[in-house]
């Protein structure tokens, strides 16, 4: 299979574990094999057990690039946005690069699906299923539709013509009240999960461009709408696949809570009455919660949520009126914690991963200084090499040019002193 992995969005609703910068596909939640796991992690490595050998895309921002390599290693193809400019733009950009960087002919299909649904192995089946519908050509475009497990109203609704396990479409319905959600059930309607196939040569043909980079450079000039509403909703000849297994959409705390694995995740102790209560705590300190009921507790350098678990799916207005700096992010390197932030001070905590490094680079405004709490690295400081470990304190004057390689996970505490302390104060150079 050829598939597009739409990574998108902020997770507001998951605050205060995701932000501007973690968005909630990359939240380390959900058990695996090998320890917790993302979103991510989980969606991508299912696809890789069902098909080793199927081409994967990832179409996301600039922002999320280096989690994304954080999470599934070098080896992934990402196709990144000059900007942001909703799914209509980023899968015709996606699907240039997936034609070009993987030989795909016009004829060939392509399959486009979000990053972040909770599945089993059913889903991909049915994925298997959807490519096979597309490449008969029947339909320019066939949809996956979910057999819906109650009248949601968060999800739009897919009327197919009949019952069939493959079927014509009807029509679209936008997200409705409960009420019509259940009159759309009762007419054979089906959760619109955002999955769809299509011919590479049917989507580019609508498009004034020649290859990836012609579209890439003129990019701005796309129009910034949705998939559905550009292309979909035009398309009067829609196939739709029914697929009757799990899927949730596990964008919401209320969501998530029911899918993890265990009620506890970090430093955090319950007492004998509490009960149907979920709490995560990314803190490097205890967290005690007694006599709770049907409760999420959270806590991470972002913030504190304590909720309900019905009031829960309500908190993105809330989350969007608070106004801070994103204290936690995943790099390709490693990752960075802020501890504390003054006036003209800044301490990070920084994980390195090992044989990773920082970039090489300087300030004009800033002096750091550096110190080794566990593991070996070596740094290079206006060009001299030096190996260092746990206990070593590295003093790095404002102009210096410096980086820092992790020959094994490394731990270094950052302290940033300075008038003027921005992310804008930062000069690449290559060593």
């Amino acid at each position: 299979m050829n598939i597009i992995l739409l990574s998108g969005g902020s997770g507001k609703r998951l605050w205060p574990l995701s932000n501007d910068v973690r968005s909630k596909q990359f939240i380390r939640m959900l058990k695996g094999d090998s320890g917790y796991e993302s979103m991510l992690q989980r969606v991508y490595g299912q696809i890789k057990k069902e098909d080793k050998d199927g081409n994967i895309v990832i179409a996301t921002s600039k922002t999320q690039v280096s989690a994304i390599h954080n999470h599934l290693g070098d080896d992934v193809a990402i196709c990144t946005e000059p900007e942001r400019r909703n799914t209509y733009p980023a899968i015709a950009l996606a699907t240039y690069y997936i034609k070009e960087k993987k030989n795909l002919k016009e004829d060939d299909v392509v399959i486009v699906c979000p990053v972040d649904p909770y599945v089993e192995s059913d889903y991909f089946q049915r994925l298997k299923a959807l490519d096979r519908t597309a490449i008969e050509g029947k339909y320019n475009i066939t949809l996956m539709g979910v057999e819906p497990t109650e009248a949601s109203e968060k999800f739009g609704y897919i009327i197919p013509v009949d019952n069939k396990e493959v079927s014509k479409v009807a029509s679209f319905k936008e997200k409705p009240s409960k009420e019509k959600a259940e009159e759309y059930i009762k007419q054979g309607g089906l959760w619109n999960c955002g999955v769809f196939a299509f011919k590479v040569g049917y989507l580019l043909n609508k498009l004034p461009y020649v290859s990836f980079d012609d579209i890439y450079n003129n990019y701005d000039n796309l129009k910034k709408t949705s998939f559905d509403y550009e292309v979909v909703e035009k398309e009067e000849n829609i196939g739709l696949v029914r697929f009757r297994g799990t899927w949730k959409d596990i964008g919401t705390w209320n969501a998530l809570t029911d899918v993890m694995a265990e009620n506890t995740i970090g430093n955090v102790t319950l007492d004998e009455k509490t009960e149907n209560t979920h709490v995560i705590n990314e803190l490097n300190m205890p967290l005690l919660c007694m006599g709770l009921k049907d409760i999420v507790v959270a806590a991470s350098t972002d913030g504190i949520l304590v909720s309900t678990k019905e009031e829960s799916q309500y908190i993105k207005e809330y989350a969007e009126k608070i106004a801070t700096s994103a204290m936690f992010a995943e790099k390709s390197w490693g990752s960075f914690t802020i501890i504390d932030a003054g006036k003209e001070c800044l301490t990070i905590k920084i994980k390195l991963l090992p044989n990773h490094s920082l970039k090489y680079h300087s300030h004009e405004r800033r002096d750091e200084v550096w110190t080794v709490l566990s593991g070996e690295g070596e740094v290079l400081l206006d060009g001299t090499r030096f190996k260092v470990s746990r206990g070593d304190t590295i003093k790095i004057p404002k102009k210096a040019k410096h980086t820092i390689k992790a020959l094994e996970a490394l731990e270094v505490i950052e302290v940033q002193i300075g008038k003027d302390i921005i992310i804008a104060d930062k000069i690449i150079w290559k060593e």
